[in-house]
């Protein structure tokens, strides 16, 4: 298909004015004002500490902020004289502001840095969200320096988090990937990212970018793309992240139906690679492990138990619809028990995630409705992890993901017969 010019004239022609740059640092951006200032100076420090002889460009792509957003990137001040520089900068840090065009979300800001990354022959290019409070210039290196000198196709964070914090990910997206593609990479949609000139050149080059996946999953397509196409992968330890807090009140469901609807599209488009993948090894880890503090994360599971076993019961036809007997009969079992006495353990979770893998690719019933349906059910598998980690501090808990993870990889055959089944 045509090549769609997709950079804003004005920040086209002072790329054009550039010619090129060895680093491109992107801030994605939607209402930021209050904190990307502080993203902007940590990543300019970086950038001259680190990077002093090296061409190096900030862009912010911004989904038309109403609070001064851009503005706000131009105007950060660095005060290098407090830094205390090993040298002082060769090159100066420049900064492009730039609306993105086409669908709203990420996928759309990613696009347009990565384009910018294009344009200016780029050979490394990082991501960072502008909203991170934990952010620190050492970030920069840790996201950049694998790809310039270790020739790293595509850099993936490794935070410290709270044993509750991103249970999405603990529960489907990591141990998932990880069985499908081989790789321990601990953030598969973790934020921040380091990717090489020849990575972002294919990821331009995908006919996803007017899709949901690219609108919705643009973190786990980037790190899947990277992972079935055979490129370099590593991952690198940034301390913490702190961020601004989400809405409390946005739609569970949704968000767990746009990230999983993605990671099963992707499982679709890469079917020939990983049905053929067995265990699992560790991604190379960068960076200095170290305690950090974390916020702490309020769950109720109760209030999870009665939600999954009211899910269970209204969504009985549902499932009766798509899933095997012998499960149907579990969630009924689990259903009308004892709530303090409920578990929703690992191996029925892992072959309740196999069977809505399957419905999805088999079209069984219609995919948005087949996704909303899998809120209770993990639900009941968070609440179930909280019940078995109170007591447990963060690296215990951490132990019953990675107990988790080996159940996906001790049933990846089963998913391989039943995804091939007629």
């Amino acid at each position: 298909m045509p090549e769609v010019d997709i950079l804003a004239p004005d920040a086209r022609q002072a790329m054009d004015k550039l010619g090129e740059a060895d680093i491109v640092i992107g801030i994605p951006s939607y209402n930021n004002a209050r904190t990307i200032g502080h993203v902007v100076r940590a990543v300019s420090a970086g950038l001259a500490r680190h990077f002093s002889d090296q061409r190096c460009v900030i862009v912010n792509s911004d989904g038309g902020s109403k609070d001064g957003t851009p503005q706000a990137v131009l105007e950060a001040q660095l005060e290098t004289d407090k830094l205390l520089l090993v040298r002082h900068p060769l090159q100066p840090v420049h900064r492009i502001t730039t609306p993105y065009h086409g669908l709203p979300g990420k996928g759309s800001a990613f696009r347009t840095i990565f384009r910018a990354a294009q344009q200016l022959k780029a050979r490394a290019c990082a991501v960072v969200d502008a909203d991170l409070r934990s952010i620190t210039p050492d970030w920069v290196d840790l996201l950049v320096r694998p790809v310039l000198q270790n020739e790293f196709d595509y850099v993936a964070p490794y935070y410290r988090r709270h044993k509750y914090d991103g249970t999405i990910t603990n529960s489907i997206v990591y141990p998932l990937t990880r069985a499908l593609y081989g790789t321990r990479l601990r953030q598969p949609i973790g934020g921040e990212f380091g990717l090489s000139g020849k990575l972002i050149n294919r990821l331009l080059s995908k006919d996803v970018w007017e899709t949901d996946v690219a609108r919705y999953g643009v973190d786990i397509w980037m790190t899947t793309t990277a992972l079935a196409e055979g490129f370099k992968v590593c991952q690198v330890f940034l301390g913490a992240k702190l961020h601004d807090p989400k809405d409390p009140g946005a739609d569970l469901s949704a968000m767990l139906a746009q990230v999983v609807g993605s990671l099963f599209s992707l499982m679709e488009e890469y079917e020939k690679t990983w049905k053929s993948v067995r265990g699992s090894v560790p991604a190379p880890l960068f960076g200095f492990p170290y305690a950090v503090g974390l916020e702490s994360v309020r769950v109720n599971p109760e209030r999870m138990l009665t939600a999954f076993q009211q899910g269970c019961r209204d969504l009985e036809p549902v499932y009766t619809s798509f899933l095997r007997e012998d499960l149907v009969g579990e969630l009924r079992r689990l259903a009308n028990g004892v709530p303090g006495e409920l578990r929703l353990e690992n191996l029925l979770w892992v072959q309740l995630v196999h069977e809505f893998a399957v419905a999805f690719h088999r079209r069984k019933l219609d995919r948005q409705h087949l996704l909303q349906s899998l809120t209770p059910l993990y639900l009941g598998w968070v609440a179930s992890f909280v019940q078995r980690t109170q007591e447990a501090s963060d690296d215990q808990a951490e132990q019953e993901i990675e107990n988790l993870c080996r159940a996906y990889e001790q049933l990846k055959q089963d998913l391989v017969v039943r995804w091939d089944a007629r």
